[in-house]
């Protein structure tokens, strides 16, 4: 396939390296099939034990160096990654498709995103801002400052193999960190092939080898990055399950973890609403990316007066869905990740039928010409309660559930009634519907929009959740102070050492 000649990406990989140094390996083969065909794209070799200590004392020695840059010279570097990436932009987004299965489209925007927190980064190299405040004491001055941390250590999902990698590499960069990344197994070659992308511009630039590096591998190696002391912080997209075992560890040794967890994404859609909006809203949310992203539309909570239209009309829009390769344009859903997606899918319905759930649009596994590797799915639609044990789980595929409500208070006890809290929307042209939605007693979500859906985010905002999403922050607004340290400096212009709490007093030489 020619773009995976573009990005250097062979039959056989390797997948530990720092910068532009493979480092050999004895760990396990992880080899990547596409969901869209079932076919084996290309094999990467793991990390093991000693492979992964020589990264680190890599990203060590390069940390060394890097900080001593100046943040401007950094953002330079930076800067050139994007314009590498705005050339190479449809080459990854199409791998981005093929190897994890999210429609063309998506795969472009996702590495749009990525050029776009370059951008972002760029700018923020010259706004890495402390703090100056006046001293209790005469001829003293007071500041904040910021200084890197570090290794950071990025462990990334299937879902979004690129973007979120980048939001975290781009401006740890900039604020002087150096990254290690741990991919998903299940999407290593989207990797590979940034590593292959942003190496010519590090070399270009006299980069030290080690600021950007990969350990391919599977939870053993996720295990190594947080159990290590070396590495001072851990951001980890994925389950809730994975967060907690990576935090719990990761804060077992007083380290920092950002975590970007699970969502349980609901729309409270009004009678006073614009349908035909909501409409495009709720059913992107719900299918885009096969339901397959953090803030994927889980749940609409629709006001009882305009229930049965509604539902009428989202009905009809699945009817004219088409599923198949998500390469091809025409296509507006393509494949789960693997057949273990599937079959969590079809559990998942079975456990809806078994609480009590009307399916107004079934599921099912679709077969035939186009469809040979057993991952496509119909995108459904379930009539449930909130209550349900099954809603109150995060399914990463495409049912959507729809429930009624009475009163504005019933519709938001209802959004935050599950332990995730990501991303959450209200669909309504009614100013005092949308700023109680908006307000303390409102969604209890680290996203909140009015008359849009819950899935996607653009780059300037500070993107995560609440409750069991992890609390943590990643690209825009000041997230990248979670990349830094903070230090307070203090100095006395004086001939004199007073005393902090008696001003008129100073210390006795004895």
């Amino acid at each position: 396939m020619s773009f995976l000649k573009a990005l250097k990406v062979k039959a056989t990989n390797d997948g530990v390296s720092t910068g532009s140094v493979s480092i050999k390996s004895k760990g396990e083969r992880l080899d990547s099939w596409s969901p869209v065909d079932g076919k084996l794209i290309a094999s990467v070799t793991g990390a093991d034990a000693k492979s992964y200590e020589a990264v680190i004392k890599k990203a060590q020695a390069a940390f060394a160096e890097w900080r001593t840059w100046p943040a401007p010279k950094r953002g330079e570097v930076v800067r050139q990654i994007g314009e590498e990436l705005r050339k190479n932009k449809h080459a990854l987004g199409q791998l981005v498709s093929y190897e994890m299965g999210k429609s063309l489209q998506e795969g472009l925007g996702e590495v749009q995103e990525m050029i776009d927190i370059c951008d972002f980064a760029v700018g923020l190299s010259r706004q890495l801002h402390g703090l100056t405040m006046h001293s209790e004491r005469p001829g003293h001055r007071m500041y904040e400052q910021y200084h890197p941390l570090g290794i950071v250590g990025v462990i990334s999902a299937f879902n979004f193999p690129v973007a979120v990698w980048s939001w975290n590499a781009a401006l740890a960069w900039v604020c002087g960190d150096v990254c290690v990344w741990k991919p998903s197994e299940k999407a290593p070659l989207c990797a590979i092939a940034c590593q292959n992308i942003i190496q010519p511009v590090f070399k270009k630039n006299n980069v030290p080898e080690g600021v950007s590096n990969i350990i391919c591998g599977g939870r053993n190696v996720g295990e190594w990055m947080s159990n290590d002391a070396r590495i001072p912080l851990v951001s980890a997209t994925g389950s809730t399950r994975m967060g907690k075992a990576v935090g719990a560890s990761v804060g077992q040794r007083l380290g920092r973890s950002l975590l970007e967890l699970g969502g349980n994404n609901a729309i409270i859609i009004t009678e006073n609403a614009d349908l035909d909006m909501a409409l495009i809203g709720a059913a992107f949310g719900a299918v885009g990316t096969a339901g397959q992203r953090c803030t994927s539309t889980r749940r609409l909570i629709i006001h009882e007066k305009i229930y049965n239209k509604f539902r009428d009309k989202l009905v009809n829009a699945y009817k004219q869905l088409k599923i198949g390769n998500p390469l091809d344009e025409k296509n507006h859903v393509g494949p789960v990740i693997d057949k273990d997606a599937v079959k969590m899918y079809l559990d998942a319905i079975e456990r809806c039928k078994a609480e009590g759930g009307k399916f107004v649009v079934e599921g099912g596994v679709l077969k035939g010409k186009g469809y040979e590797s057993g991952c496509y799915v119909k995108p459904c639609i379930a009539e449930a309660k909130n209550s349900f044990a099954i809603v109150q789980h995060e399914t990463f595929a495409p049912i959507l559930y729809l429930m009624k409500y009475k009163t504005m208070d019933e519709a938001i006890a209802l959004q935050n009634g599950v332990p995730q809290g990501l991303s959450s929307a209200i669909m309504t042209n009614n100013l005092r519907e949308a700023e109680k939605f908006l307000s303390h007693a409102g969604s209890d979500c680290g996203i909140a929009n009015v008359n849009i859906g819950t899935s996607g985010a653009e780059i300037g905002g500070a993107f995560g959740g609440e409750k069991e999403t992890g609390g943590g922050r990643e690209s825009g607004s000041d997230a990248w102070k979670v990349y830094m340290r903070r230090q307070t400096n203090t100095i006395n212009f004086t001939d004199k050492l007073p005393w902090r709490r008696a001003l008129n007093s100073t210390y006795k030489v004895l």
